[in-house]
């Protein structure tokens, strides 16, 4: 596989990397939910040289607007650059320039009925508050975030009392669902949605939302710049991130993932995975402080 240190010569069409990034755990501090500035200048750097940066999220769009993009445009993002922004796992997607934001698109096919979304939001309102909120900026699927102020242990039991009552919340509005191996069909013994549990928030989602459709959305959008990567790098912090890389090289992309929270345990996989290690940085080093520190070393490789 072709890495970039042995790569050809990069070209606007053809540059030596390409990166794929989750934004919480990686990019944003899973704690403190915003980004180190010596990422945000690392991005603009990293953009500025010629690499697409391309951020694939369960957050929203409002989330990459505040969080990311605003902080690179005011860190001196170069006029002409195309960031692209993929959120809510493929529902959802914008980019931006130093101009700032264009339109952005919902897949509506791919989105929580709206009735479902409200009965959520009343049930997080009367019996989950103190521990969680109900994430408003979302366009297609319906989140759950736990307070900052809040311990993680104490958000963790109340997380498993709340997605119980969000499944019989589907239940009773006839939708077929699924948490981890708990299966519910509906009455044609269909399953369309998740429950899909984090360590900070709860989404419920279209199943054919995911860190896959991301990456097929991301070689799309650079296909239609005329941009073919000689290599991607995906980055993640938790399982279902992989699934970033499995496209990629099922797709025949060269590619290695980067897994910034690798105590959960490294999958086998046929392609190479990254982590802190690789870069003789300890066991403690994760999170955005392991994501830094790659996104510094590309840096340092693609600028020579």
């Amino acid at each position: 596989m072709t890495s970039p240190e042995t790569a050809p010569v990069p070209s606007p069409s053809a540059p030596l990397l390409a990166l794929l990034l989750d934004v919480d755990g990686p990019v944003a501090s899973p704690v403190t939910r915003v980004v180190q500035p010596g990422i945000i200048a690392d991005l603009v750097a990293l953009a500025a040289a010629g690499v697409p940066v391309i951020f694939n999220t369960g957050r929203s769009d409002a989330f990459i607007r505040e969080q990311v993009m605003e902080p690179m445009i005011a860190a001196g993002m170069p006029a002409g650059t195309l960031i692209h922004a993929i959120c809510e796992k493929g529902a959802v997607w914008f980019s931006y320039t130093a101009e700032g934001p264009g339109p952005v698109h919902v897949d509506r096919e791919l989105a929580i009925p709206q009735s479902f979304g409200d009965d959520v939001r009343r049930l997080v309102a009367e019996d989950y508050s103190a521990h969680m909120f109900y994430d408003e900026t979302k366009r297609a699927m319906v989140s759950v975030e736990q307070h900052i102020a809040v311990a993680n242990t104490d958000y963790r039991a109340e997380q498993e009392l709340f997605d119980a009552d969000a499944m019989d919340l589907m239940a009773r509005h006839g939708l077929g669902v699924v948490r981890l191996d708990h299966h519910v069909p509906d009455s044609d013994d269909q399953i369309d949605f998740r429950v899909y549990p984090t360590i900070i928030s709860t989404d419920i989602e279209s199943v054919r939302l995911g860190k896959d459709l991301g990456a097929s959305r991301a070689v799309e959008f650079l296909a239609a710049q005329g941009i073919t990567p000689q290599a991607w790098r995906t980055v993640g912090d938790s399982r279902t991130d992989y699934a970033m890389a499995d496209w990629l090289h099922h797709n025949d992309h060269p590619v290695k993932h980067v897994d910034v929270r690798p105590a959960d345990g490294i999958p086998v996989k046929p392609y190479e995975v990254l982590t802190a290690a690789d870069l003789g940085l300890g066991e403690d080093v994760i999170h955005d402080d392991a994501g830094a520190a790659f996104l510094h070393h590309w840096l340092a490789v693609v600028t020579g």
